[in-house]
């Protein structure tokens, strides 16, 4: 009966050994590799290129609240 639990012990042992060796050889391929798949890639183009819209969006809206603080300025300054 011991023995049994010894070899199954060992057996597991060895199994939960070499999961774990493989598991890390195939993460530092991936890491050596690049690290990310294409598909990952391409989310973060997209989302970049989302991120870069929006920024020249809030660049233009800048510009015009500038403008229209410039025009109500102007009319506050001139006499009625």
């Amino acid at each position: 009966m011991h023995g049994s639990i010894i070899v199954a012990i060992v057996f597991g042992g060895t199994v939960l050994c070499l999961v774990i060796i493989g598991s890390t050889i195939l993460m530092a391929i991936k890491i050596l590799k690049g690290g990310i798949s294409r598909k990952d890639q391409q989310v973060q183009a997209d989302e970049a290129k989302v991120i870069q819209e929006i920024y020249q969006g809030l660049s233009k809206m800048e510009q015009r609240v500038e403008a229209l603080e410039t025009i109500i300025l102007d009319r506050k300054e001139r006499p009625q």
